[in-house]
């Protein structure tokens, strides 16, 4: 959110000195500053120097604001005391007309305190209209006529939100933030149509019918007793104002969990909320991990009932269940995992049938064995969906007992196991498929290193085993391609932390072959899975399956990308549904190793659609499957769950599922998962940005990864962390964005920067508050000119004032008097 402004005094005469702006801080703190005195406007006016009349009406205005908030009191005719606030505030009785509704409730809004408008230099009330904006007035009143819609709110930036209507195939609706109601993340509203702008379908919120989650998380500022939370998630379109007597033991500058108990009627008021929880002083690991989760409604931690029942689980596997599976104890198994792992979900057997083939055996653990249908713990792990990886820990979907031990496929231990089992010869041809439930004895348990050292030597123990598997696996991966499946991935952070949490290094998880190994495998397993429910019935409808789904990327978008990867020297030809694999593949090759590499990457993926969970077995693009389910993880996935439950269910000769349950946890997970991925991004700028904390003043080559009118995003090529270079401070010309062509252009020397441009920067701050990082361009002009630049600001800032506001700024494009001279104040 940007700060605001104060509203600038009228001009005096040039040879006088402007009056200093009064601001409400100013016109609260004289009140702070005398909690047990009564102050008449005469005597503020003293106190603050007013001289003019445009000053007076904003003494005047700031008062009524504090009376309404209840900060300060109206005592008789003009003079005003600090409110008494030893006592919680009384609620508000709702104006004649309007009734006051408590948050939850299924209505949009209550009546509440409106918080002060400014503390330093962080306003409250950010919403403001955007020019142009057509203002349809007062009249907010519930509507249930033809013209009104019901749809879910997705925020999209502090300025407008976007309603996604309940009916399947109907576009989106835009509502600005200040038609919201104040509804936030998730909630379900009614919009009222009225238009539509650039195409676009426009409309107001005239009702919030569900509140999701009132729960906002922040920073919390506080001046004198009161104070406001400033919310961490820049979508956020508003300030909660906290009374004193919901402060709890909170302090300035503390990050909190904050839940809105009013919302108000008035949209220029603020919501009112309680600290629920307090993190300590923002800018510490706890303090901003625990934000994060908090932020993203993750869970702290598992509900005593959930971990009552996983300790019940007995570890004993009794001899009953050993004869109802298929027994692999006796065959070479192991696992491969990232070296720091505790719950291996999944184990590799092979052994060398009598006809040369290879039985290569895709061992899962066999999580719904434990985790039973209608028991706290399965409810638990619905809700979570998914287990969430941040930076210095994970947010696991189901208790350490479970996902630590009883199901994970530790080595030495018999673990019972829901397997798929393959017949392969040498060249990764398939004969063969079974699926059901096993039990295995892992022999051992490799790191991804150790698994790689046998590739790259040869030697070790069971080195001839994970190189025959390595070598079908590179089969494998060469088919997939031959049938379409592209290769773009984005690169993987990864960071090296002290014990504190505190980041010491930064770098790019490499993937090598034994990574790839482990993947094509599982690969394998998920494809064979979903094709085998769907081939169980051959006609309209089919039994009921997860299916792992990815549409194809639209032709609109594909060509968008194809027009950006021409700025870079690619030509990519995208107009064939048919190439459009092999055109992207190509381009992955020949980025490789280059500077744009990861901004190409990352667009190409953006410009795919989303693989999502659904009952619809309609392909997955990426990877060029017919058909695609998940099934190997199911300790951290719940769709995985699903998949095992349909699965044995079939295998035991079940009747087909009924689609709408399981069409409704698809949903739900794929609603968990995205959210789980923007909580790891969260937590992964934070570590970014305290990593570059300790680099101000050093400098680094990067690479133009964005473009706004404020400034350019710069990536650093060895450790991917990004920040911004304002237009404003490159040296030497006025900047500007050139939109269509993905660059900026300098007004005087037409210097041209555009995406994927290396340039040498300098790290200016990073604000661990705000999760930023600011550069500054590497200056390697002729010191010349940097001494003549000097000299000219110099000489600007010791003219008369009047020749200073009147000048161009002494820069190369600048135009004295016209709007081009203070366009970097735009």
């Amino acid at each position: 959110m940007e700060p605001t402004n104060p509203p600038r005094p009228a001009r005096a005469k040039r040879e006088q000195p402007a009056p200093a702006p009064i601001t409400q801080e100013l016109v609260l703190r004289a009140f702070t500053d005398n909690p047990d005195k009564v102050l008449a406007y005469r005597q503020l006016s003293r106190r603050l120097g007013v001289t003019t009349k445009q000053q007076r009406e904003e003494i005047f205005g700031y008062l009524k604001k504090l009376r309404q908030l209840g900060a300060i009191t109206l005592l008789q005719n003009d003079e005003y005391r600090l409110a008494d606030v030893s006592v919680a505030p009384a609620p508000e009785l709702p104006a004649k007309g309007k009734k006051t509704v408590k948050a939850g409730a299924p209505a949009s809004h209550s009546s509440g305190r409106e918080p002060v408008a400014e503390f330093g230099q962080d306003p409250i009330v950010h919403r403001r209209r955007e020019a142009g904006f057509d203002y349809v007035g007062d009249d907010s009143r519930p509507s249930r006529d033809a013209n009104t819609i019901i749809g879910t709110v997705d925020l999209a930036t502090a300025n407008f939100a976007f309603v996604v209507p309940e009916a399947e195939g109907s576009d989106d609706i835009r509502v600005f933030t200040d038609q919201l109601k104040f509804a936030l993340q998730g909630d379900v509203v009614r919009v009222r149509m009225r238009g539509s702008r650039d195409g676009r379908p426009v409309g107001d919120v005239v009702e919030v019918l569900k509140r999701q989650r009132p729960e906002v998380v922040g920073r919390l500022q506080v001046q004198g007793t009161l104070g406001f939370v400033k919310p961490d998630n820049r979508k956020m379109y508003f300030d909660v104002f906290v009374p004193p007597h919901a402060l709890g033991d909170a302090r300035n500058g503390d990050k909190v969990l904050v839940r809105i108990v009013e919302f108000p009627e008035d949209s220029h008021r603020q919501p009112v909320g309680e600290v629920v929880r307090n993190f300590g002083q923002a800018g510490g690991n706890e303090a901003e991990i625990n934000a994060i989760m908090a932020e993203f409604g993750l869970p702290f931690e598992f509900p005593a009932e959930v971990e009552e029942e996983s300790e019940a689980i007995s570890d004993v596997i009794p001899e009953s269940e050993v004869v109802l599976r298929r027994d692999f104890r006796n065959i070479t198994t192991f696992t491969i995992d990232p070296a720091d792992a505790k719950d291996f979900d999944d184990a590799l057997s092979i052994e060398k049938l009598e006809n040369g083939n290879w039985e290569i055996g895709v061992h899962i653990a066999d999580v719904t064995h434990y985790v039973r249908p209608n028991t706290e713990l399965e409810r638990e792990g619905k809700h979570r969906a998914t287990s969430v990886y941040l930076v210095d820990r994970v947010i696991p979907m189901l208790p350490e007992r479970l996902s630590n031990g009883l199901c994970s496929l530790r080595p030495n231990e018999d673990k019972l196991t829901f397997s798929a089992v393959f017949e392969l010869d040498e060249n990764g041809k398939l004969y063969e498929s079974w699926f059901g439930k096993t039990i295995i004895h892992s022999d051992r348990r490799f790191a991804y290193e150790d698994a790689q050292d046998r590739i790259e030597t040869g030697e070790g123990d069971y080195a001839e085993e994970v190189n025959m598997l390595n070598g079908i696996a590179k089969k494998l991966h060469a088919q997939r391609f031959k049938q379409g499946a592209i290769s773009f991935e984005t690169q993987e952070v990864k960071f090296r932390l002290a014990p504190d949490g505190k980041p010491l290094g930064v770098y790019v998880k490499e993937r090598k072959d034994a990574h790839k190994l482990i993947e094509e495998f599982m690969l394998l397993a998920n494809r064979k899975v979903a094709e085998f429910v769907f081939n169980l019935k051959k006609t309209k409808p089919r039994y009921t399956m997860v299916y792992r789904t990815h549409d194809a990327p639209e032709p609109e978008r594909l060509q968008n990308f194809a027009l950006f990867a021409q700025k870079f020297g690619y030509t990519l030809k995208l107009d064939d549904p048919k190439k459009v694999s092999t055109e992207l593949n190509t381009l992955s090759e020949e980025v490789m190793g280059k500077p744009e590499q990861n901004v190409l990457q990352g667009l190409a993926i953006r410009t795919m659609s989303k693989a999502i969970y659904s009952t619809e077995p309609l392909g997955h693009f990426g990877l060029a499957f017919a058909h695609y389910s998940h099934f190997t993880s199911p300790i951290r996935r719940y769709p995985d769950m699903m998949a095992h439950r349909l699965l044995e269910h079939y295998l035991l000769g079940g009747k087909n599922v009924p689609v709408a349950p399981v069409e409704d946890e698809c949903k739900h997970s794929s609603a968990r998962e995205k959210l789980a991925a923007n909580a790891e991004r969260a937590s992964i700028k934070f570590k970014q940005v305290e990593f570059m904390a300790d680099e101000i003043g050093n400098v680094f080559k990067g690479v133009v990864s964005g473009l706004t009118e404020r400034g350019m995003y710069i990536e650093i090529e060895s450790n991917k962390c990004e920040g911004m270079v304002r237009l404003s401070d490159i040296p030497g010309d006025t900047f500007e964005l050139d939109k269509d062509n993905y660059r900026i252009v300098g007004r005087g020397s037409k210097r041209i920067i555009q995406f994927g441009d290396e340039l040498d920067v300098v790290v200016k701050s990073a604000n661990l508050l705000d999760r930023t990082i600011d550069f500054d361009l590497v200056d390697n002009r002729p010191d010349d000119v940097k001494r003549r630049e000097a000299e000219e600001r110099k000489a600007q800032r010791n003219a008369p004032r009047g020749y200073r506001e009147h000048s161009g700024g002494g820069h190369k494009g600048g135009s004295k008097g016209g709007p081009k001279g203070g366009n970097r104040r735009r």
